[in-house]
């Protein structure tokens, strides 16, 4: 992809005595050109769109699980099919697209997902509408490491990278943010239905422009694919995950609990054996014991899951407790995604000016402390309290994204990308995967939704302080 680097001058001091001192001259950053435009327009609109799945659906929840028959508890699970799939086969996808084309996996999963929105939209009963979730989830499982390793080897790690990644996530944070309000409005006027079909007509209107904007990217030495490994990290992930999601809400006393938590384990042992052993790793080991990468993705885990599970537990809190519509809850959301917008156009000047590792510890700690503040939440008044804590709390948040997804992606060649994004994404839906139905269940399974509330924001600020001091004394020891 051509960069367009302008020319810089340079005066060179003459032997002269005579002759004036040389003038440094400071480099003029090099811009983006037309087609980097295009690329990065093309591939920012394809994280918007899934982030705006995600949150399009948070404020339809309540209405979706009436007409659906889905109960308070059973309502996770419109959240955690779609991540089970996305973090079990991120790293898979990741990989095969390094070897067989980024730009044609993209596009198919582009499609997949356009597909499978579609089937939530005419869903008929809780099963059709959760098969659509996990196919859209399969979907993002593609287009979310694609596009980012297309992004990162379009744009050369500096400052070019720092200021994609950092619209990159400004945009994923308005797309939450147009999801909020778009899922309120069009719940309260077209029924819930309607935000699954926003999200058909987002993904055919991505799809028509993609093929003309990116070109074909891959590895240039084509190895071959790590089969073994693929199948014990996917394998494991999803059986992992589906034990803990299960075990959050009927408790670890199920033989399906134990037999899948057991096989999660030992095939997660297998595949890091595998991994040593094999000539061409899906994961390489070395790679994981960075430092960078391993107290990286751990601020992602926690910066996503406790925040996911935060924002489920406000939206039962606003709708079932304070009694707000969904329009109503939108807008809490709103502002809360506005104030990310504006985090996301500064968070590239801190990162510039502190680094990404501080940046990411700093991230983490702020959000704990806000979310804390929703300690003092009521049953008869609390928008308001909530609408500023979360809104801050997310502030932190979208820097801690781009800080641990530059930490991580840092120092790691072109041919790996691939790989390094896939931990990146895998870190990101493993997070949203697990917190809510880990956490979200306190929420549920209590003597009261408030008091559910309460201790769902203590142990996810406790957990956020925690990480963040782990994060800063990892990362500076490295």
């Amino acid at each position: 992809m051509a960069i367009e680097t302008p020319p810089t001058s340079t005066s060179s001091a003459s032997s002269a005595p005579a002759a004036p001192a040389a003038l440094a001259v400071t480099p003029v950053p090099p811009r983006l050109s037309g087609r980097a435009r295009l690329v990065l327009f093309v591939l920012c609109a394809a994280q918007f769109m899934v982030a705006l799945d995600f949150s399009v659906l948070n404020v339809a929840l309540p209405v979706l699980g009436r007409d659906l028959g889905l109960s308070t508890t059973g309502l996770q699970w419109a959240v955690t099919a779609f991540a089970l799939p996305s973090g079990g086969f991120l790293l898979l996808f990741g990989r095969i697209a390094d070897l067989y084309g980024r730009r044609r996996l993209f596009l198919a999963g582009l499609a997949l997902f356009g597909a499978a929105s579609l089937l939530a939209t005419l869903a008929w009963d809780p099963a059709s509408f959760l098969a659509g979730r996990a196919l859209q989830g399969l979907g993002a499982a593609v287009i979310v490491p694609t596009g980012m390793s297309l992004l990162t080897t379009t744009f050369p790690e500096g400052p070019l990278r720092d200021r994609a990644l950092g619209i990159s996530g400004t945009l994923l944070s308005l797309g939450f943010t147009v999801g909020m309000v778009a899922g309120g409005v069009l719940t309260d006027t077209l029924g819930w239905r309607s935000t699954m079909g926003l999200l058909a007509v987002a993904s055919l209107g991505v799809l028509a422009v993609a093929p003309r904007a990116l070109e074909e990217s891959r590895t240039a030495d084509r190895p071959r694919l790590d089969v073994p490994g693929a199948v014990s990290v996917t394998g494991g992930l999803l059986a992992l995950i589906y034990a803990l999601t299960t075990a959050a809400e009927r408790g670890f006393g199920g033989a399906d609990v134990v037999v899948t938590l057991v096989l999660g384990i030992v095939l997660l042992g297998a595949f890091v054996v595998v991994e040593s052993r094999t000539a061409a790793p899906l994961v390489s080991l070395p790679m994981l014991r960075r430092r960078t990468v391993a107290f990286g993705n751990l601020g992602g885990l926690m910066t996503f899951s406790m925040m996911s599970t935060v924002v489920f537990v406000l939206t039962l809190y606003l709708q079932e407790v304070l009694d707000l519509s969904p329009f109503a809850t939108g807008l809490v959301f709103g502002a809360q995604g506005l104030l990310s917008v504006v985090a996301g156009l500064f968070a590239p000047r801190v990162i510039g000016r502190i680094g990404a590792r501080r940046t990411l510890a700093l991230s983490l700690l702020g959000q704990g402390l806000f979310i804390g503040v929703l300690l003092g939440l009521g049953t008869e008044s609390g928008v308001w309290l909530a609408t500023v804590a979360v809104s801050l709390a997310s502030m932190c948040h979208l820097g801690a994204i781009i800080a641990y997804g530059l930490t991580v992606t840092s120092g790691v060649p072109d041919e790996e990308q691939g790989l390094a994004t896939g931990l990146v994404t895998t870190t990101q839906q493993v997070g949203l995967t697990v917190g809510i139905p880990l956490l979200g269940v306190l929420a549920t399974t209590q003597e009261s939704l408030f008091a559910g509330v309460r201790t769902v924001v203590a142990v996810a600020a406790a957990i956020l302080l925690a990480a963040g001091a782990l994060v800063a004394t990892g990362l500076r020891r490295g």
